[in-house]
């Protein structure tokens, strides 16, 4: 670092609507060649904050305090002033790359029309240009990429593409807002480690905004953790990690799945974040505060902000009692699985489900997608299977051709002894009562125009057992089991949080007392604290109901944490299923000990020490799968044979598993 900060920030307030106070006194610093890790819950400030170091805050945001970057006081500067800064001094990465890049213009070009509008390239010598930037952030074959659109590119493609952008004209500051959370983790590893060499090689200092301690732990060298508007902790990764003094960095971190912890039941935080327009009195974090909800000081005195320029602090009145007020007295256990001898509630056989390319003036079939290939899996009553693997493997098309939104190709999906692929539409719905699906977006999964009680009480309705259930105290009871009040089943959809919402996804689909629940990836789009509750929720309604789980993610903590056994898919083939333990342990499948080695952990001390495996390039387009095994143009293990035959499931010596690879061995 260098002794002058490259962005310095000072007292940034910014309110909108002059009530919604969204930032308020955040004070920090960023030198050259740091990382600086901003982390948070929805609504805390993160992101409102990088918009206002770049001037991107519509006119509408009220802006007090000082931003200074590069001898340019932002929060004062004109537009050109603006304009010329950003680019020159300022990168952005956004979270979304499909939303950053226009889709109506060839990526390469987007690459460095900044810097043609800066004056600093020749539109002559812009297309070489970008393809040296496409080279240098890994993206094959850029010759002929140059040229293609941002719907030709891969999701990871498109973002170290933004991230080319980004670096293009040499920033000092570069601004990351969530660069990997739409991202799986294989792909992650890569962008993650293309903008680390790229930080390397320009000195650019970066502030990196984003939720998943694991990426802050492995990339960051200092930490500032916001909630309600405010920084409530900064300091060093390592002393952050090791010694949280604020109760909500302490809570955050004990909150968190771990792929490298015990199978103990995650420590909640109770209730919600604050909304920026309703912040509480006193402590804004007191509310859900173990320390501070007894104590007067705590709800009626805000704690004094980090001191100005501070490397260290935190904003509470008892820094001190932090870390023990978080702890268990008991480290509890999850819910053990209804244990059951029955056979299976769930068997999948043969599964394949293909969808037809179609093309031309006429519409003619040219081609097929083999999005699932073959899928076989069981489960049993009290019993939940993980399915996990990267994007367009086939999770989500087998979950919805299980339940029959989906009709597949071929195969055999037996639910309770009972083939359903023959079944009438009178049929399947009344088989239906007993599978239900909870979906990944909890907002575009309940309709708007319904209240919360209609929506939980509509399966009920539909099926004509409303009032036989017990009409609408039945519906308040599901309530009380989701942790929901019932003075919340008059709101629409709108007046929840993201965690209620899913709340009340899990309530509606609860409705009709089922058996099975297929759950599409339930807490990819919750923060950290609100997946525990949710995740903890699963827990405590399958240990009393008795019901099984078929659980569909990437997070491989999260499954790690609720899942008693896991099935690992790749490009619409299962290439490894093994009781949750073994798997872990000593993945035997090259595409399993990629996805956990590259699973980020939220420990500083084990930077650089976990021996992770960065897979090259995308997976292959099912459209045009390679021959034999498919996942053999990226493993690291690859002989000739592999490119040959598509190898089977074989049985695994001394346990119940199966895995799909004949060089498969023990710790490979």
């Amino acid at each position: 670092m260098t002794d002058a900060p490259v962005v310095s920030v000072r007292g940034l307030d910014i309110t909108f609507a002059g009530r919604i106070h969204a930032v308020r006194g955040v004070d920090f610093d960023v030198f050259a060649g740091e990382v600086l890790g901003i982390v948070g819950e929805s609504g805390s400030g993160k992101s409102v904050t990088a918009l206002a170091l770049s001037g991107l805050l519509p006119p509408v945001a009220r802006v007090t305090g000082s931003v200074r970057l590069g001898g340019i006081e932002v929060t004062s500067a004109d537009a050109e002033t603006l304009r010329q800064m950003r680019g020159r001094d300022v990168g952005m990465i956004f979270q979304d790359p499909a939303t950053t890049l226009n889709p109506l213009l060839p990526v390469g070009r987007q690459i460095t029309e900044g810097q043609i509008a800066h004056g600093t390239l020749r539109a002559g010598d812009a297309e070489a240009r970008a393809v040296a930037l496409l080279r240098e952030v890994d993206i094959p074959d850029p010759e002929g990429r140059v040229r293609q659109y941002p719907h030709q590119f891969s999701g990871g493609m498109r973002q170290r593409a933004v991230i080319a952008m980004a670096m293009a004209g040499r920033p000092r500051l570069i601004i990351a807002d969530e660069p990997t959370t739409a991202l799986d983790v294989t792909v992650q590893a890569q962008v993650l480690a293309v903008l680390a060499r790229r930080r390397e090689e320009t000195g650019a200092a970066v502030i990196l905004i984003t939720h998943d301690l694991g990426v802050v732990a492995e990339t960051a060298h200092r930490v500032a953790v916001m909630y309600g508007g405010r920084i409530v902790e900064t300091g060093p990764v390592e002393e952050i990690f090791r010694r949280p003094r604020h109760p909500y960095t302490a809570a955050l971190l004990r909150s968190l799945p771990r792929i490298d912890g015990e199978d103990a039941r995650l420590i909640q935080i109770e209730g919600q974040p604050p909304t920026p327009g309703a912040l509480p009195a006193g402590c804004v974090f007191h509310p859900r505060c173990p320390v501070g909800r007894a104590r007067a000081q705590c709800r009626e005195t805000e704690p004094p902000p980090v001191p100005p320029g501070a490397l260290v602090g935190a904003a509470c009145h008892f820094p001190d009692e932090a870390g023990d007020a978080l702890a268990p007295t008991v480290a509890a256990k999850a819910a053990a699985p209804v244990a059951s001898a029955a056979p299976p509630l769930l068997e999948v056989s043969n599964l394949h489900v293909a969808f037809p390319i179609r093309g031309g003036l006429l519409r003619r079939q040219i081609g097929t997608v083999r999005a699932v290939a073959g899928v076989n899996l069981t489960l049993r009553p009290g019993e939940t299977l993980g399915l996990v693997g990267e994007s367009g493997c086939g999770k989500t098309t087998t979950g919805r051709a299980i339940m029959g939104l989906i009709r597949p190709s071929a195969g055999s999906v037996r639910f309770d002894g009972q083939e359903i692929g023959g079944l009438r539409p009178k049929e399947m719905r009344r088989l239906r009562r007993h599978m239900q699906y909870i979906f990944q977006d909890p907002y575009s999964s309940l309709n708007p125009l319904l209240t919360a009680g209609q929506i939980v009480a509509e399966p009920l309705r539909i099926h004509g057992v409303f009032e036989t259930m017990g009409g609408d105290a039945y519906v308040r009871g599901l309530f009380d089991r989701v942790g929901l009040s019932a003075g919340m089943i008059a709101r629409t959809p709108r007046d929840f949080s993201g965690g209620q919402r899913q709340r009340i996804g899990i309530a509606r689909a609860l409705a009709l007392q089922p058996r099975l629940l297929i759950l599409d990836e339930p807490v990819a789009a919750l923060d950290v604290s609100i997946q525990a509750q949710i995740v903890t929720l699963l827990q405590d309604l399958q240990r009393d109901l008795g019901l099984a789980y078929l659980f569909i993610a990437h997070d491989l903590a999260v499954v790690r944490h609720i899942s008693d056994r896991v099935a690992v898919m790749y490009l619409g083939r299962i290439v490894e299923t093994r009781q949750k333990g073994a798997l872990y342990r000593q993945p035997l499948h090259p595409y399993t000990q990629s996805l956990l080695s590259a699973v980020p952990v939220p420990d500083p001390a084990a930077r650089g020490g976990r021996g992770r495996i960065v897979l090259e390039g995308d997976p292959p387009n099912p459209a045009r799968p390679p021959s034999g095994c498919a996942f053999h143009p990226r493993c690291r293990q690859a002989v000739a044979a592999c490119s040959a035959e598509a190898p089977a499931l074989l049985a695994i010596a001394g346990e119940a598993g199966m895995v799909a690879c004949p060089l498969a061995e023990a710790g490979a």
